[in-house]
């Protein structure tokens, strides 16, 4: 198999395409020196809750807040919460995830008045980049994407792509995941893993996990 990766820099975005074998199996496309890209992860702050939109503004440098609205904090917001009070407890020192203790999922339907106030410290990651006179849009359902694996701190679901159809490959890779996946990581199984071997895939979700560990 041969790879190449192909880039392409212009003024208004950077292209960075994967080959196997002269197909396209990957391609990423970003805005250069765009602090506030799509995916970046921040501690940001509370600016102040809107119980009308159920949504709150969150500081988190943009010369505009951003908006988090209450469906966009995920079900495991309170253990990502109890998570960021232990790690500024210990000076910004994560805690492992396997050992920790999930706290239980908020309402689906709940109020951000009950979850959030101002000046409260908050893991968020960004969804939707500023426009115009709008600010980040974020979530705190954190992802960490790799080329074959999706890390889901705080989550215990595996899923595997819609676009792996043969059944035994769905059903070896899940197997495989659940055997290697340390507690409290969730993962979701992208195209690019089918038929990828083991070594390679416990690599990749080793790097994701201390990447998410040492942020």
């Amino acid at each position: 198999m041969v790879n190449d990766l192909i880039i392409d820099v212009t003024p208004s975005d950077i292209s960075i395409a994967l080959l196997e074998d002269k197909r396209l199996v990957e391609l990423h496309k970003e805005k250069p020196d765009n602090q506030y890209a799509v995916g970046n992860v921040y501690l940001g702050r509370v600016k102040k809750v809107m119980p009308g939109l159920n949504a709150a503004f969150i500081d988190i440098g943009y010369e505009r807040d951003a908006f988090l609205h209450y469906l966009d904090m995920g079900p495991q917001f309170r253990s990502l919460n109890s998570y960021l009070k232990t790690a500024l407890s210990r000076k910004g020192k994560l805690p492992g995830l396997s050992k920790f203790r999930n706290e239980p999922d908020i309402d689906k339907n709940g109020k951000i008045t009950d979850i959030l106030s101002g000046g409260q410290l908050i893991i968020v990651q960004v969804t939707k980049e500023p426009i115009s006179t709008k600010g980040p849009r974020l979530t705190s359902e954190i992802s960490i994407p790799g080329r074959n694996l999706v890390l889901m701190p705080f989550s215990d679901k595996i899923s595997v792509s819609q676009k792996i159809e043969n059944s035994d490959e769905r059903n070896r890779l899940k197997t495989l995941i659940q055997s290697i996946r340390p507690r409290n990581y969730g993962v979701i199984i992208r195209t690019a893993a089918e038929n990828k071997k083991v070594a390679e895939l416990d690599a990749e979700l080793r790097s994701l996990i201390r990447k998410w560990e040492t942020a």
